[in-house]
């Protein structure tokens, strides 16, 4: 097969199940993408779309970046696949050496994963083994929060506050309990960064959770520093800095799903860092290979992998691991991505640009049907009011950007932005000039 077999549609839509979409619909209407460079998505036809969403939040250094493809393309002819299980490769261990060294002080360790839920739940066995370990087997139970994501295993689902992402599949773990969200219109609507109200009311909740389960029993808390597709939900003022507080204070681990806010989202190299809150895991993936080759990983703070290291040298520390765990292509892919944010300095551009990109999406406000505009680095949403007896305005809204050349993807009735890092003040303008165009036109 040739390499512009893929520039034409397919003969049949029937075989690939879409995750996420519901297929019956979207194949009546396909819309198909097939190459990119830089800002751009091309579909079949020769169309530019701008990217505003950097793929799904993972192409921070924009599409087929030369460095990163020909480190992929290198290592796939140099050696293709190799196990961690008891084995190693040498682009697995310099790529934690060379994240570790950009990772929050005090985080030495990283342990490779697939994707983000796979993080997650490495992350949520961390914690739970790190309290077997010193003695308290009985900590395991879990904390999440309302309207938060942590991917689709079993673990995340069951920390993860959307409902219609775990009404099909029963009880999930026994043990979890919700923190409420952080979304608070009445007060903080279009609030420009961070929110003033309500953070500390909100992370005081988890104190009710906990004095009604019992401390004892509590292994860990996770949360999004901002919580990237329910709607892009940024943390008010004071609110993780009091959970970290009351994590301490009871003995249970912190831990930041980091999975978007990774990798220069806010300007910096993690939301902990930017935010100024440190957990005790964080796991991360998407922008680690630039979205080019499947990883994740969990970050581990030296206090728990002290513990976890001082069991016998003989056993296995973490009985766990995946098949794709430091997989040599995503490890080079991994290690040219980071080279690109360094040499090109696209973590301090980000923060560069971010009161450009405050200012242009908080100039939508004025557009009818609005509600409320949220932003933070290079993240922003724009809510529309529902409308009763009427399809979502965002989706309605992002079907038309799309028509237009941009993309921008619709998360309830928010359209949720997570442009690339190299994003131009006129690639910013055109992406807020075409929303406001499409949302007109409804």
């Amino acid at each position: 097969m040739n390499d512009l077999a893929f520039d034409t549609a397919p003969n049949s839509l029937e075989a690939y199940w879409m995750p996420f979409t519901p297929n019956r619909a979207w194949k009546r209407d396909p819309r198909f993408v097939s190459r990119a460079q830089g800002m751009h998505y091309v579909t079949p036809d020769g169309r530019q779309i701008l990217d505003a969403i950097a793929g799904l939040w993972c192409v921070n250094a924009g599409h087929c970046h030369p460095r990163i493809v020909e480190a992929i393309r290198q290592q796939a002819g140099q050696l293709d696949y190799a196990s961690s299980f008891g084995l190693g490769h040498p682009a697995a261990f310099e790529y934690a050496n060379r994240l570790t060294e950009m990772a929050p002080e005090g985080f030495n360790r990283v342990f490779f994963a697939g994707s983000g839920s796979e993080a997650v739940d490495t992350a949520l066995k961390l914690a739970l083994a790190h309290h077997a370990i010193r003695g308290e087997g009985q900590r395991v139970k879990l904390v999440g929060r309302q309207r938060s994501y942590h991917g689709v295993g079993f673990g995340g689902l069951s920390v993860a506050g959307i409902g219609a992402q775990r009404k099909h599949y029963g009880p999930l773990l026994p043990g979890t309990s919700h923190l409420p969200h952080t979304h608070d219109p009445a007060r903080n609507a279009f609030s420009r960064g961070r929110p003033e109200h309500g953070g500390i009311a909100f992370a005081e909740a988890l104190e009710g959770i906990i004095q009604a389960q019992d401390p004892s029993t509590i292994a860990a808390v996770i949360v999004e520093p901002v919580a990237g597709s329910t709607g892009v939900l940024v943390p008010p003022v004071g609110y993780l800095e009091r959970l970290r507080e009351i994590c301490d204070r009871h003995n249970l681990l912190l831990i930041f799903d980091e999975v978007v806010t990774g990798f220069g989202r806010l300007g910096a190299p993690f939301g902990s860092q930017a935010l100024g809150v440190m957990p005790d895991l964080i796991c991360c993936a998407k922008g680690m290979t630039n979205g080019a080759v499947p990883m994740g990983g969990v970050l581990v703070n030296d206090r728990v992998a002290a513990g976890l290291m001082a069991q016998p040298e003989g056993v296995a520390e973490f009985m766990h691991g995946y098949t794709y765990s430091g997989h040599p292509l995503a490890a080079a892919a991994a290690l040219a991505t980071l080279q690109v944010y360094q040499e090109e300095g696209l973590f301090q551009r980000a923060a560069d640009i971010a009161g450009t990109w405050e200012d242009a999406v908080h100039s939508l406000r004025d557009v009818p049907g609005v509600t409320d505009i949220r932003n933070l680095g290079l993240l922003a949403a724009i809510e529309f009011g529902p409308q009763e007896g009427k399809p979502s305005a965002a989706r309605a809204v992002a079907a038309r950007c799309f028509d237009k050349g941009v993309l921008i993807r619709a998360a309830g009735d928010s359209l949720v932005l997570s442009p690339p890092l190299i994003v131009s003040t006129d690639q910013i303008n055109e992406i807020v000039d075409t929303i406001r165009s499409a949302a007109l036109a409804g």
